[in-house]
């Protein structure tokens, strides 16, 4: 086994906006919070994210990722002015570090569950790109800070939900800022099981739990087997997606 690769020891204490536990089993839960309440996205969880999920794929000790939200939401609320994207490097550098946070999160090797704690109206992308989504009955799914802003909706949020409820369904979703509750989100094939707002977790590390039970490599190839379609969807569409997101961003400026 490699000396190299990341231990859960080396980014633990790593990023500010994931709180990181693993059980002895091999599940990790991966918690987004802003101090310690629910997240607010802002530029500082998008840069680690691009970086977190990379860790999370290389160390050897993970056998299942639990992904969920601190306090009452998943992500609802975004912090725009954190993105200062006034020169051509900033741009430059927000489309290399959006590519890796997808598709990072997609080459990890492992089963991905995520616990939807509450709203998940800012990237919900990040919820519905897991193998299995918990959602709780108070959770609900929109995308409010692309096209209702004015801002193209490019940067991997058209690829999941497209994936996740079809092309015409999510070409509405997209354009005209619906808001999708639990239930309805269930029925579009976004969310997998809708459980009281107390159950989330558990019900998530129940299914982790069960999962890790299984060998490291049946784990691993399952997960390989199972979204080599959407890795490949991700892979060609997300960058010219977040290139059109900056041109037209950069018309509004």
């Amino acid at each position: 086994m490699s000396t190299i690769a990341p231990r859960l020891g080396d980014y633990r204490e790593k990023y500010q906006r994931i709180r990181l536990e693993r059980s002895d089993s091999g599940v990790l839960v991966a918690t987004l919070h802003t101090h310690g309440g629910s997240l607010v996205w802002d530029t500082t969880v998008h840069d680690e994210l691009a970086y977190l999920f990379t860790d999370i794929a290389c160390d050897p000790d993970n056998k299942v990722v639990v992904l969920t939200g601190a306090g009452e939401s998943f992500c609802a609320d975004i912090d725009f002015s954190s993105f200062v994207l006034a020169r051509p490097l900033d741009w430059d550098n927000s489309v290399f570090e959006g590519q890796r946070l997808l598709n990072n999160l997609l080459s990890i090797r492992i089963p991905v569950i995520s616990a939807v704690n509450g709203p998940a109206t800012i990237h919900s992308e990040l919820a519905i790109l897991a193998d299995i989504v918990i959602a709780s009955r108070t959770a609900s799914f929109q995308d409010n800070a692309h096209f209702p802003n004015g801002i193209v909706p490019g940067d991997g949020v058209h690829t999941a939900w497209i994936h996740a409820i079809g092309s015409k369904r999510a070409k509405y979703f997209l354009l005209t800022g619906q808001e999708l509750s639990a239930h309805d989100a269930q029925e579009a094939g976004a969310v997998d099981e809708v459980v009281e707002p107390e159950e989330v977790l558990d019900r998530a590390l129940e299914l982790a739990s069960s999962m890790a039970r299984k060998s490291v490599l049946a784990l691993r190839y399952s997960r390989e087997v199972l979204n080599r379609d959407i890795r490949a969807r991700m892979q060609a569409d997300l960058g010219p997606g977040l290139a059109f997101e900056a041109l037209a961003a950069l018309d509004r400026s």
